[in-house]
């Protein structure tokens, strides 16, 4: 299974972009999959994720400003990203477990074991 993303670039603060993830095989983890970033210098972090019942859980500082949806008849996972700041810097990740299953976002139960090779979001202000 391969992910990539695409979609990154360069923008100023209060811009949008949109981010977007496409697998190679096992399309169907698309339901369940999520995005996370890493900024220089500091580990990786959760961004935004969504289940195959269509929950969603978002890092607390991009509530309100980034939205993760799934398109089935494309299987294609998106990031939506607006009002963006200089703290939203970082490499773009898209995940996915090996399988769905419903609840278990909520329990934490996702191993995320495919990963893409990274789009770059860079924020200026």
């Amino acid at each position: 299974v391969q992910l990539a993303e695409s979609g990154g670039g360069s923008v100023e603060a209060g811009g949008s972009l949109r981010l977007s993830c496409t697998s190679s095989g096992y399309v169907h983890i698309m339901y369940c999959s999520g995005w996370f970033r890493q900024a220089a210098g500091k580990e990786r972090e959760q961004v935004a994720l969504i289940d195959s019942d269509g929950t969603t859980k978002y890092a607390e500082s991009v509530k309100g400003r980034f939205t993760v949806s799934n398109d089935n008849a494309k299987q294609t996972l998106y990031l939506q990203m607006d009002n963006l700041n200089p703290e939203d810097t970082a490499m773009y990740y898209c995940a996915a477990p090996d399988y769905c299953s419903g609840g278990y976002l909520q329990a934490g139960l996702y191993d995320y074991r495919f990963w893409g090779q990274g789009t770059q979001v860079t924020v200026s202000s």
